[in-house]
């Protein structure tokens, strides 16, 4: 299995041990997401350190405050690294307002150009903005590979396949007040999938009461296989190839 979204830098215990977990639990691989500068770098960093491991190196919307030309600058040079095989996650959020709503335009902008120019995928968050992130969406990333990460608009989920955006479920699917969203893993187009942890956060529901790490990428692809009617080992086949098409392993 591969966890198409984590942070290992934000996990407990250290990489080594998370990475030694993961393969335990049969995750082959995971990217793992920078927020900001200092992050981007500790991503990298693990990505040299572990073959399991790619980086994706971008500015969180909560952390856009002050965005400009030199912190695009800084996110160029460091999307340049060979072990770098995303741009993100970017994108909106409305929700915690954590950076002025214009800084967080200005990068999530920024950050499609370099995706544009990198010809790297771009990953996505949204919260409380869906509206506005489609629309940017729409209007600037034609022609690049977008995944929308923690996937939370089941509402909106045949929109986004009509753009081609990758659908990536998190452990959050897994929860019992999460049934229109189950129910989208249940519809998404078998070339359009991928699961995730976005560990430390969103445990899947079996393993709740634990930090979440890469490891339990599985329990979030249980719950989706049977969501989708199918075997464990079909859904893990389909996520492989997913992945080598979107990140290139």
């Amino acid at each position: 299995m591969i966890d198409s979204h984590t942070h290992l830098h934000m996990c407990d215990p250290g990489d080594a041990e998370l990475v030694e977990a993961a393969a335990g639990a049969g995750v082959t691989r995971m990217l793992t997401v920078g927020t900001d500068a200092a992050s981007c770098r500790l991503a990298l960093g693990a990505a040299e350190r572990f073959e399991q491991v790619l980086a994706a190196v971008g500015r969180h919307p909560n952390q856009a405050t002050g965005f400009d030309d030199a912190a695009l600058t800084e996110l160029e040079a460091l999307a340049q690294h060979p072990r770098c095989a995303a741009i993100g996650e970017t994108g909106l959020d409305f929700y915690r307002d954590g950076a002025p709503r214009e800084d967080q335009l200005h990068a999530f902008e920024a950050q499609i150009g370099l995706a544009r120019t990198t010809g790297k995928p771009l990953v996505i968050h949204t919260r409380a903005a869906e509206d506005d992130t489609i629309a940017v969406l729409r209007e600037q990333a034609r022609g690049v590979t977008v995944i929308l990460h923690c996937f939370s608009m089941p509402d909106r989920l045949e929109e986004c396949l009509e753009q081609g955006w990758w659908i990536s479920f998190a452990g959050n699917v897994t929860y019992p007040s999460a049934q229109e969203l189950a129910a989208a893993a249940g519809r998404v187009p078998a070339n359009r999938l991928l699961v995730e942890t976005d560990a430390p956060f969103l445990t899947a529901r079996p393993v709740r009461k634990e930090r979440n790490q890469p490891a339990f990428v599985v329990h979030t692809a249980r719950f989706v296989a049977q969501r989708r009617g199918i075997g464990y080992d079909e859904l893990e086949s389909l996520v492989e190839r997913n992945s080598a098409a979107v990140f290139g392993w």
